[in-house]
């Protein structure tokens, strides 16, 4: 049962449910957890909030001209192992272009006449059709940076996860990267259905410059997704026999990079021995020309079987948001191990010219990217552990920890062992800091 809207599942249906037992206990179970909130909860709560006036003022206040400020940044609750969702949902929160294209679309009113304003339990009986993944991300964006309080239940959010995406049901750990792609692949599909009535190319007409500027379309038409985050690769492939060249170009939403095998072994950044690997490091490794093993042999047209060959990457198009995700979990044996190395990032200046197709065709700036935010995971397994993120809002570096939201500064930030990377192109006359 949660706890915050008493809603109840059910591991055997595989949903949520209403059924109680002949003698109401789950009401009963209810009511006692209402009683609670109404009275040891609610001492809870003055507590909180003395300490909030009190001891905490330091660390929720920042002097900004003169003047002092409120932290204005709110948590997200924890409903149970969702600290995967809540770092990935923090960081596209400061991805402004991104999220503020969320919070400006037209809110649907799923409930209204005799439920409108009731707490209702989520049920079978709803259905795939009543729930709007786009409506619930909206919501949730929207509760956030507001500074009306200090966490928010992303639950009806969750529970709209759980009906379209069923990899993510139940309470145990998931994996914040593989959560982030359903997430983004969701509200891209989502979009292309139209949203409260809206056709998708009216929604896109309201922010023509992204409608313009994207020619990267994932599974159909362009939206916003793809327009802030879609990039194109050149996949570039030779044969080592005759030579024939095949080339191919793929669309991508984020990068996966390895952390290349010569930095594994190390586990700090303060380690003496060897060099310390960087972001650099992972995407040459990633770009590099590689030649292919046995178990992947191309089949090469010219001569008509499988011959051995070379792979090489090359950026097409770069992305508004580059999203870069190490391969920080390998499968070894049975199990999945963690690659614990510390991987340097630039706050500032990531310069992706070098990795480009036809350099000589981009601008001076651009190809720099200046860090939004930062999705780490602390512990040793993906199935376990926690995940937080650091994120960049109005000049200032937040850690955001679940429901707790703490001022930061840049060398917490970059000493960081970096999970996914979210990276924002530098707008024109910016400072020339490079990789």
């Amino acid at each position: 049962m949660d706890c915050s809207s008493y809603s109840t599942y059910c591991y055997r249906c595989d949903d949520f449910v209403v059924n109680d037992t002949k003698l109401g206990l789950v009401q009963k179970v209810r009511e006692h957890l209402q009683n609670l909130e109404n009275s040891a909860f609610a001492a809870d709560r003055h507590r909180k909030r003395k300490l909030l006036e009190n001891s905490s003022l330091n660390s929720k206040l920042l002097k900004v001209n003169g003047s002092t400020t409120a932290i204005c940044a709110t948590g997200l609750r924890n409903l149970g192992n969702t600290c995967f969702m809540n770092a990935i949902l923090q960081s596209l929160s400061n991805i402004e272009q991104f999220c503020c294209y969320f919070k400006e679309l037209p809110a649907v009113e799923l409930r209204n006449g005799k439920t409108a304003g009731r707490r209702t339990y989520h049920t079978r009986s709803q259905g795939d059709n009543n729930v709007s993944l786009v409506e619930e991300f909206r919501k949730t964006l929207c509760a956030l940076w507001q500074g009306s309080q200090t966490a928010f239940s992303p639950e009806s959010l969750f529970y709209v996860v759980w009906k379209i995406m069923p990899n993510f049901r139940g309470y145990q750990q998931q994996d914040a990267h593989e959560f982030m792609r359903y997430l983004l692949d969701h509200l891209h599909l989502e979009l292309q259905g139209g949203f409260n009535g809206i056709s998708r190319s009216a929604i896109l007409q309201e922010n023509s410059a992204l409608s313009a500027s994207n020619k990267c379309c994932i599974n159909g038409a362009s939206t916003v997704v793809t327009a802030i985050f879609g990039g194109i690769l050149q996949n570039e492939v030779n044969c080592l026999i005759c030579g024939t060249e095949s080339r191919k170009f793929d669309p991508f939403l984020d990068l996966s990079l390895d952390i290349p095998s010569q930095f594994r072994s190390k586990r700090s950044k303060n380690q003496e021995n060897g060099p310390v690997c960087s972001l650099r490091d992972c995407l040459r490794s990633f770009t590099d020309l590689e030649e292919l093993d046995e178990t992947e042999l191309y089949m090469c047209h010219k001569c008509k079987k499988k011959q051995k060959s070379t792979k090489k990457f090359w950026i097409q198009k770069l992305p508004k948001v580059l999203c870069l995700h190490l391969k920080r979990f390998h499968w070894t044996a049975y199990l999945r191990n963690k690659v614990d190395t510390y991987v340097e990032f630039p706050l500032r200046g990531l310069d992706m010219k070098c990795y480009l197709l036809e350099p000589e065709n981009s601008g001076p700036e651009s190809c720099l990217y200046d860090l939004a935010a930062v999705v780490v995971h602390h512990g040793s397994g993906v199935g376990s552990g926690h995940y937080t993120a650091y994120a960049t809002h109005e000049g200032r570096w937040f850690h955001f920890n679940d429901s707790t939201v703490t001022l930061t500064d840049e060398d917490t930030v970059v000493k960081a062992k970096a999970y996914i990377l979210f990276y924002v192109e530098r707008q024109a006359k910016a400072g020339s800091d490079k990789l």
